[in-house]
């Protein structure tokens, strides 16, 4: 067994792409490497910002040997046939095989393969490994063919301690150039061509020079010594630890941001955390603003005072910013630079905040009459009069004040019109809460201007103060409509308008402040606004499509907490129910009743009521009648089956009209033991048909039992 170090050397690869090509270049590697029958014991993955390197171990020195077999003719074949078959294999007459099958004999031919070495067989692999990986953003340069994420400098290929055969030309960009591929040699002078070495480089500005290597632990030892750090998480671990030093020095906190610590350690090869200090005069400036100005634009991290509790949005006037770089003056100079950027970058933010002040939201919110939405949905100051509209209707369904819905609704799409969230768009409702504190609004106001965009994904929280979740729930809702009636819905993958991130708002929004509202009215209301605008509305089956969508969005969802999917559909399948509360305590109630012996029981007896009439209504060419006459029942057991059907059905039809749905199963799970004793001992296709059809009302009473809570039918097990 021997080892392979495999290192791609280029310019700087953007941070966001690292990660994900190291670990789908690492998986693509092990499936080259096992089909070619070379089965690796191990492969790891390193990356950095200017390399992406993998350590394979536990190769064999070589392919196994194989046989392949090819069915030809029949041993009697036409002369010609036989001829056409040795022609394809290569072989002459008396090295076929001849076999006796079911058909007769039959020829054979039989091939033994040697297995190649594995220093042959690897370099055209590895070079297939990299012509055939593309990268999110791609680029070619000077004259090559290649298409990599940035230029290719070289590539390290160390197979059992010695340099691969060949290299990688790059190709050729000119009129009838040569296509990028394997070649065994290449020319000293031509600068496509990147042949196999033993050579890598250090940190680019504190070791620039080559190194060369004989094995993975040498490779990994000199490259630290050249102020390389291979491994990424590693490297995270440093930054943390050093900038959470940094912050105790000055009675400091880090503000957590593992998105950020991703980001940086894509980055930097020997990270240096250094700190500096934020200007006094910048700290009367939202803590927001501040912290995206340094995050999003200059990668640095943000502290918090050490007293700060959970939801303080305040921070400290420092910052870290991680250097490549370990400086002779322990960084002052970087850390002097940074500032000194970071003071122009936060000059703009305060230029905003002061000017933006002096304009109240309503002005703001006139300039969005020239705001397209989208070109067949008309101006976000249309929408801003939808929202008000949705706002104050569902403020008077769940309680919220209407007034402060309606005025919340009016003025949270205002700070899209303002210089600070034109530098900073990701901070829009946020920038509009600071305003509309500043105008003096209600604080329910201004907070539902913050939070009418929440949530903003699965793990995001969730609006719950009354005002807010009106607004959060109208503009989610106003969204969904207005897509779906002008026919864009997502579609596979594809979803620009971010449609289903909306219905699960929606969703979140009703289920964790558990809002009783029916979804088909507020749908209708909120697609009824845009008739308008939209020409030949189908409004009946826009909702439709809007419930069908929600309702999909749910079980997902659902799947996603654990819930059985089959009882989702089955409740679902119901197809009256838009309560979303509701529905939810109904799936739970039916998923506890299931996994009881009584559920499991009275799922069987309905599968056996439901088959039976399935057949029976078949053959009579109509549905069973759920009339059963008194006088008919025979037999004690049928009586019994009648009156517990007759107390069971209104039990159930009365709990659940009272939402009490453990209680309607417990009501059905009281027919077990009649119906067990009913299957038992009664016959239901009696030669009687009065008897008959008398029994079968009995099993339609069962199912019309069952069907009341779900369609049993759906589930399985």
């Amino acid at each position: 067994m021997a080892d392979l170090l495999l290192e791609l050397f280029s310019e700087e690869i953007p941070a966001r792409m690292q990660a994900r090509a190291a670990e789908e270049l690492k998986d693509r590697l092990t499936v080259a490497l096992t089909d070619a029958g070379l089965a690796p014991a191990s492969v790891t993955a390193w990356v950095t910002p200017r390399r992406v390197a993998f350590h394979v171990t536990g190769l064999p020195t070589a392919q196994p040997d194989r046989t392949e077999e090819r069915k030809g003719p029949r041993a009697d074949a036409p002369d010609g046939a036989i001829q056409g078959f040795l022609k394809s294999t290569g072989l002459t007459r008396d090295q076929l095989e001849t076999r006796e099958t079911d058909k007769g004999a039959v020829l054979f031919a039989v091939t033994h393969i040697q297995g190649r070495a594995t220093r042959e067989v690897l370099p055209e692999l590895i070079c297939g490994l990299i012509l055939g990986y593309t990268w999110p953003k791609s680029m070619r340069w000077r004259d090559t063919r290649l298409a990599w994420v940035r230029p290719l400098r070289s590539i390290l290929a160390l197979f059992d301690g010695q340099a691969l055969p060949g290299g990688l030309h790059l190709g050729r960009n000119l009129e009838g150039g040569e296509q990028p591929g394997y070649r065994a040699a290449g020319a000293a002078d031509d600068l496509n061509y990147l042949p196999f070495g033993t050579t890598t480089y250090g940190h680019r500005f504190l070791a620039p020079a080559a190194i060369t290597v004989a094995d993975a632990a040498e490779y990994q030892a000199k490259l630290r010594a050249a102020s390389v750090l291979l491994d990424r998480e590693e490297r995270k671990r440093l930054i943390l630890a050093e900038a959470e030093k940094l912050a105790e020095s000055v009675g400091c906190r880090l503000k957590p941001d593992a998105g950020l610590l991703e980001e940086v350690a894509g980055l930097v090869e020997w990270p240096v955390p250094l700190l500096g200090r934020i200007d006094d005069a910048f700290m009367d400036v939202p803590a927001e603003v501040l912290t995206t100005s340094m995050r999003e634009h200059q990668k640095y991290f943000a502290l918090t005072p050490k007293d700060a509790a959970d939801g303080d949005t305040r921070i400290a006037a420092y910052f870290i910013t991680v250097a490549n770089m370990v400086a002779q003056d322990g960084g002052a100079a970087i850390i002097s630079g940074n500032q000194r950027v970071l003071r122009a970058r936060l000059s703009d933010a305060r230029f905003f905040w002061d000017q933006d002040r002096k304009v109240r939201l309503e002005a703001w919110a006139e300039k969005l009459q020239s705001r397209v939405f989208h070109a067949k949905l008309g101006t976000v100051s249309a929408r801003v009069d939808r929202l008000a509209v949705l706002a104050l209707a569902l403020a008077g369904q769940t309680g919220a004040d209407g007034a402060l819905a309606e005025r919340a609704a009016r003025l949270a799409k205002a700070d899209l019109s303002t210089g600070m969230v034109g530098e900073f768009p990701e901070l829009q409702g946020v920038i509009g809460r600071y305003y509309a504190r500043h105008q003096k609004e209600d604080e329910a106001v201004a907070q539902a201007i913050a939070d009418h965009y929440a949530p903003l994904g699965p793990s995001d929280r969730v609006p719950t103060a009354p005002v807010s979740r009106v607004v959060a729930l109208a503009d989610k809702l106003d969204l969904l409509a207005g897509f779906f009636a002008i026919d864009e819905k997502p579609t596979g993958s594809k979803d620009p308008f971010a449609l289903r991130r909306a219905a699960l708002g929606v969703l979140r929004i009703i289920t964790e402040n558990g809002l009783r509202l029916p979804l088909r009215p507020v749908l209708e209301a909120a697609v009824s606004l845009y008739a308008p605008l939209v020409e030949k509305l189908d409004k009946a089956a826009t909702v439709d499509a809007l419930l069908a969508f929600l309702a999909d969005r749910l079980k997902v969802a659902l799947r996603d907490q654990g819930q059985r999917h089959d009882l989702i559909q089955a409740v679902f399948a119901l197809g009256t129910e838009d309560d979303v509360v509701r529905l939810l305590a109904r799936v739970t109630a039916l998923s506890d009743f299931i996994a009881t012996p009584v559920g499991a029981d009275m799922l069987a007896a309905y599968r056996r009521a439901a088959n039976i009439l399935k057949i029976e209504e078949k053959k009579d060419g109509r549905p069973a009648q759920a009339t059963v006459s008194t006088p008919l029942l025979a037999q004690a057991e049928e009586k019994a089956l009648a009156e517990a059907l007759s107390t069971a059905l209104p039990a159930v039809e009365a709990a659940l009209a009272q939402e009490q749905f453990v209680e309607a199963m417990t009501r059905l799970g009281a027919l077990r033991d009649p119906v067990d004793a009913f299957f038992t001992h009664v016959t239901v296709n009696a030669d009687d048909a009065a008897l008959r059809a008398n029994r079968l009302a009995l099993l339609a009473q069962i199912r019309q039992a069952c069907s009341a809570i779900a369609d049993f039918g759906l589930i399985e097990g």
